[in-house]
């Protein structure tokens, strides 16, 4: 049975390229990065080379690329390490109703402790309206947070002219950028963000290894507290062959970014029309153009995305429901319902993510037999009658 995997953005297989150079780093130049003996400069050597690729994937300086064990926690060391080191200026924290859970549960936390969070509502196709942003500022506001691209919808904001918006009140802004790094051109100084969490396995590179971006200068407490690893910022022994992963497949990303971005939204273009053209009641979720080039995140009306999903999966088809990092949750997803669309169309909804080993003969595969699995549930469905 021929298998199709269109669920990119919930992770990507580790490149032939990137595998090849971790591997001395497990067995041969395993030497702790911190050793002061030859293997373990042959180590830091290695973890300098990643920071230093990483960094010019993003356009920061090497020394303002921190490594962390995932974009989760690089989404939580910004929120919380500002709000440490701030905490003498206020307590306020604005952040949208659609981000990924890893900002929405931290913040929830930091309410229960007595912060203060404003959540934006989003247009109907998911992009933040600045005015909204620039009306919810207060004088105790201290950090704005709002992802670069969203993880379900793919809906990329008008970052730049947000960030305007926080400098010009003098507040720190941070982006969760996990979906945007490798997708699409991405310049830190250029955006004027203050910080910004990635993930290498989004970009085809190992799991277990993200990296927080902080701007020189900005005033944030440390993650943990122990050696001198990542500047003093956050101690503990580097994930070396996670690291050295990272910084191939951002070498990768670099090189291969137009490419990369024309071939997918060219396919994307490709398998929302033909879906939309061959299937009757269907809907694109977010915006149509100002979106990630391989997200297409469809709801079919009258039956559910779960009972897809497993029909999808039977054909060799892997698909999402939303985000991977709820999906074994049971409520509405929390971005489709900020978009005010009907539950009964959320629970239709079915996210396609497209990568760099997505073919034409994969698409057209998928587009036959969903054609056939939708029929095939509208007969059965109550609600289509």
């Amino acid at each position: 049975m021929k298998q199709v995997y269109l669920d990119y953005s919930a992770t990507t297989p580790v490149k032939k390229e990137v595998l090849e150079e971790m591997i001395p780093f497990f067995s041969e130049n395993f030497g702790n990065p911190s050793s002061a003996y030859t293997i373990g400069y042959k180590s830091r050597g290695a973890v300098d080379l990643a920071r230093q690729r990483v960094a010019s994937l993003v356009g920061a300086k090497e020394k303002e690329i921190f490594f962390t064990s995932s974009g989760t926690e690089a989404n939580n060391w910004a929120i919380f390490g500002v709000c440490d080191a701030m905490k003498d200026k206020g307590n306020h924290i604005i952040t949208t109703k659609i981000e990924h859970p890893a900002v929405l549960n931290h913040c929830e936390f930091l309410e229960k402790r007595g912060y203060k969070v404003t959540y934006l509502d989003v247009q109907k196709d998911g992009i933040v309206d600045p005015k909204a942003l620039e009306d919810a500022i207060t004088k105790d506001v201290i950090l704005i947070s709002i992802m670069l691209i969203n993880n379900e919808i793919g809906t990329i904001q008008p970052l730049k002219e947000l960030c305007q918006i926080a400098k010009k009140h003098n507040i720190l802004f941070h982006t969760d950028a996990v979906q945007a790094l490798g997708n699409i051109p991405l310049d830190v100084k250029e955006l004027g963000i203050d910080l910004m969490s990635i993930s290498a396995h989004k970009i085809y590179g190992p799991k277990g290894v993200g990296a927080l971006y902080i701007k020189d200068g900005v005033k944030i407490s440390n993650f943990m507290h122990g050696g001198s690893q990542e500047h003093a910022k956050r101690a503990g022994t580097e994930n070396l062959t996670g690291i050295v992963g990272f910084g191939k497949a951002a070498e990768i990303a670099k090189e291969h970014l137009m490419e990369h971005i024309d071939r997918l939204t060219e396919l994307r273009d490709y398998f929302i029309d033909r879906v939309m053209l061959k299937i009757p009641n269907v809907a694109l979720n977010g915006h149509r153009s100002l979106r990630h080039p391989g997200n297409a995140n469809l709801r079919f009306d009258y039956i559910e995305g779960e009972s897809m999903l497993l029909f999808l999966d039977v054909k060799g088809i892997s698909v999402s429901t939303g985000s991977a990092c709820a999906s074994e949750e049971t409520t509405p997803s929390h971005v489709l319902t900020a978009l005010q669309i009907p539950i009964e169309q959320i629970h239709s909804s079915v996210r396609f993510t497209l990568g760099d080993f997505t073919t034409m003969e994969d698409l057209d595969y998928t587009i036959e037999e969903l054609a056939v699995i939708v029929e095939k549930l509208r007969q059965i469905s109550p609600i289509s009658k």
